[in-house]
């Protein structure tokens, strides 16, 4: 199969049915690619199941209290995050099953990446409940209400918009799981989380990769697909319970915030791709080029000033701790 011709000024704008047949054969390399690399591996390895015992309930076990966590304040809240957000797989399903097909190259990749994800949640879990690390009743009460509201995408619109989001997105959700054991003052949930970033980065560049062959493909309504995607960028989690209180947290206990967001997620996959170095745009491509940047910079200053409010807070909890210690 050979792609489809190149959208070009003036005639007849890509569908997302074009696109998709358009693009099947990127996507059957890429998955191909993925499958030599990505390396299986067993969640049950990365649960200490030794350190395990039974809750308050049916077996009359002990009741949780946070002292039995090993991880840290900033560790339980993320950790509570990163779960919930893997929680939605299956309504994440739904979403992509249907824009991008369950048959050919597609549907092989859609089955795939969810059978991959899934080990997110289920070692997650394990190791949350045997380690004691939140609190069980809390977990399962957001749990219920997080998935109880299901998910919709933002892009769901379009298939360009949906590929440039997951993009960032997959190593948004590989930077957040990496901080996070980073974080968490325990070695095992470092090691799961370190785990689960792994495969993460893989989704990343299978989609980085579809999104450069998109622009090959239609630069001009893949860039402004990138430009949307980028300026309303919000993660999937954001309708769990108490997200923004969470949020917060985490960007203040430096385990995502607009600095790493704008260093660590964004700027990678722009760089790769040489968006903001891509020529012979229509007036559409170039506007949303220009756009993009301005954003950015944007961005930019906004974390500049979220980096210098951080580091006052940390300066009078020093002055703070110094003068109890005086």
């Amino acid at each position: 199969m050979t792609l489809a011709t190149p959208y070009a000024p003036g005639s007849e704008q890509w569908t997302d049915a074009r696109l998709l047949y358009a693009l099947e054969e990127v996507v059957e390399k890429e998955l191909n690619r993925h499958l030599q690399v990505a390396k299986d591996w067993m969640p049950h390895e990365y649960v200490p199941w030794s350190d395990g015992r039974n809750f308050d309930g049916p077996l009359g076990g002990d009741p949780w209290e946070p002292e039995q966590s090993k991880v840290t304040d900033i560790g339980r809240i993320a950790l509570v995050v990163n779960l919930l957000t893997e929680d939605n797989l299956p309504s994440y399903h739904h979403e992509i099953a249907t824009l991008f097909g369950r048959d050919g190259a597609w549907g092989t990749w859609v089955h795939r990446w969810t059978a991959e994800e899934g080990r997110h949640g289920i070692v997650m879990r394990d190791y949350l409940l045997t380690s004691r690390a939140v609190d069980p009743v809390k977990l399962e009460e957001f749990r219920m209400a997080h998935m109880s509201e299901g998910f919709e995408s933002d892009n769901r619109h379009s298939m360009l918009h949906s590929v440039a989001y997951v993009a960032f997105q997959e190593l948004a959700t590989r930077i957040s799981h990496r901080n996070t054991g980073h974080q968490s003052g325990d070695p095992v949930c470092d090691r799961m989380l370190a785990r689960i970033a792994t495969d993460e980065n893989l989704h990343m560049v299978f989609y980085r990769n579809l999104l450069r062959a998109a622009f090959e493909l239609a630069p001009d309504q893949t860039m402004s697909a990138v430009r949307d995607v980028v300026v309303n960028f919000r993660m999937p989690g954001h309708g769990m319970p108490g997200f923004e209180r969470a949020a917060a947290q985490m960007a203040i206990g430096g385990i995502y915030n607009l600095r790493i967001h704008h260093d660590d997620v964004l700027q990678p996959v722009l760089r790769h791709l040489k968006v903001m170095e891509i020529g012979g745009l229509g007036p559409e491509g170039l506007k949303a080029q220009e756009e993009l940047g301005l954003y950015l910079d944007g961005l930019d200053g906004e974390a500049r000033k979220l980096d210098e409010r951080l580091a006052a807070r940390r300066a009078r909890i020093e002055a703070r701790k110094a003068a109890a210690g005086a």
